[in-house]
């Protein structure tokens, strides 16, 4: 399912036009990105939670030419899926 598929079936399930599905689904997603850039967790019960990982600096190698470089630290976000959902998925 694609961001299109989903504002579809929340216009269907709601019985909303889809301009307006679309932009509450907008507004959800801009609400997760800002609180992942602000460094907090999402949690939806039943179906997972979204964090933010920190990852300190390291070297690694070029592949192509095995040259050691180092990595910066970065911020990744993360998903860990919840337990009802991996039930869910597992049947």
């Amino acid at each position: 399912m694609n961001k299109s598929e989903l504002i579809e079936a929340l216009a269907t399930a709601a019985d909303l036009p889809t301009r307006e599905a679309s932009s509450i689904t907008e507004t959800i997603f801009d609400a997760m990105r800002d609180a992942l850039v602000r460094g907090e967790s999402i949690e939806i019960r039943g179906f997972g939670s979204f964090m933010v990982k920190e990852y300190d600096s390291y070297y690694g190698r070029n592949p192509k030419t095995g040259e050691k470089i180092k990595v910066s630290p970065k911020r990744l976000p993360f998903f860990k899926v919840g337990k009802e959902l991996k039930a869910k998925v597992n049947c």
